[in-house]
């Protein structure tokens, strides 16, 4: 199984639904060939009450329809998934390819066809375990993937998101309510060797745009020059534990031509700390980041506001876990990601100010590789204009994933 997969399944099941270890393995010549992914699908209804306009609200609303409730079929957070690994040892190097694909299971119009399909990951990689790896292409982010990674909803769905849960790739779990999604961006990047527990990455990272999420508005980045004078920046650190993990993160990217007349310079620098531990059958999860520019939800969505001044953001989630004597692990996770007004918003600014997230799950295996997963989500967005422009909305969804 490709690591990226390996990783998520790890921190998505963990230590409780079984999946296997490695993908369906084929031996061809000097090469190893591990053919690996997920299915998985929801049902998911979703309840809402309000219909604030709330830029960058991830919690749905009614709209002008009116429309309280809102059934649909749609993957989890975690995409359905074909990947494809190739490994080979070459002149001393470790060397492999990764190429995957990620299609949507749902669809909610006639004629067009089988819905999203999403490429995520196509890199390579070599090195020794006596001096590390590189990797060079696209795959998941270095800031923020061990957060997305221990977030127990990527067996199950999270958040639906003002925009998500009908006819689109995935759900948002926690990402937004909680912490930024790492995402999936084209990096050169550097893994140490494990010393004793400690492992660390650095990697340069394509600039990206930064922008608004929802309602386009005059509060936010609209532009990045596709000329970019430099790249972003990302790294961490891990401890393994005994019982469990510790690491942080930082990322620095400049923002180019940002504003709302595409004038000013920004820069957009965060921070992040989190750490796992196992106890038992029980495993309890904190994580916490902070930032100047880094936005919400996405890497640098709604980060600047017209003047191209940095908003200051941060978020937390906290979860825990535990096993039953059955096998089915039940679980309960609360984040929230905050985003500050600057001087030059104003009090009309129907911009997020807060968006947060609970979920109740319980994911049981039913075999090896196949889990039943069920969950209920209570979603609240809270506009900067004032406490009564808000959302909540609730959600709640029962499927099945499986791994190969």
């Amino acid at each position: 199984m490709n690591k990226t997969i390996k990783l998520a399944v790890a921190g998505a099941v963990l230590s409780a639904a079984s999946v296997a270890n490695a993908g369906i393995i084929i031996p061809a010549g000097e090469w190893t060939l591990d053919v690996n992914g997920n299915v998985n699908s929801f049902a998911i209804i979703d309840n809402r009450d309000n219909t604030a306009a709330i830029i960058g609200g991830l919690a749905t609303t009614e709209g002008t329809t009116k429309v309280s409730d809102r059934a649909s079929m749609n993957t989890g957070l975690l995409p359905s998934w074909l990947g494809f690994t190739g490994t080979t040892r070459q002149n001393d190097l470790d060397v492999s390819f990764t190429i995957s694909m990620q299609p949507g299971t749902s669809t909610n119009s006639a004629l067009v066809g089988g819905g999203t399909t999403e490429n995520r990951q196509a890199f390579i990689t070599f090195g020794d375990k006596s001096w590390g790896s590189v990797k060079v292409g696209k795959d998941l982010g270095i800031f923020g993937s061990d957060a997305i990674l221990s977030d127990m909803t990527l067996l199950g769905v999270g958040s639906t998101g003002a925009s998500k849960g009908n006819g689109t790739t995935t759900t948002l779990g926690h990402i937004g309510t909680g912490y930024v999604y790492a995402d999936w961006t084209g990096q050169i990047a550097y893994t140490t060797p494990n010393m004793n527990g400690f492992q660390a990455t650095v990697g340069i990272m394509q600039a990206w745009k930064a922008g608004s999420l929802g309602i386009v508005n005059n509060t936010s980045a609209t532009s990045l020059s596709a000329d970019s004078e430099t790249f972003g920046f990302q790294a961490k650190a891990s401890y393994a534990l005994p019982m469990g993990k510790v690491w942080v993160g930082y990322m620095q990217q400049d923002l180019d031509n940002v504003g709302g007349s595409g004038q000013y310079d920004a820069e957009a620098d965060a921070q992040e700390i989190g750490a796992t531990v196992n106890l038992g059958n029980a495993t309890l999860t904190a994580y916490y980041y902070t930032g100047e520019g880094l936005g919400s939800t996405g890497m640098f969505v709604n980060g600047v506001d017209a003047v191209g001044k940095e908003r200051d953001s941060d978020g937390a989630f906290v979860q825990a876990t535990y096993i039953v004597p059955t096998g089915t692990k039940l679980g309960v996770s609360y984040g929230r990601s905050d985003l500050d007004a600057t001087a030059n918003d104003g009090a009309a600014k129907a911009l997020v100010t807060r968006n947060e997230l609970w979920t109740v799950g319980a994911y049981h295996p039913l075999t090896k590789h196949l889990n039943l997963v069920a969950e209920y989500n209570d979603s609240t967005s809270e506009s900067m204009t004032s406490s009564a422009a808000d959302n909540e909305s609730d959600s709640f969804s029962v499927g099945a994933i499986l791994f190969f």
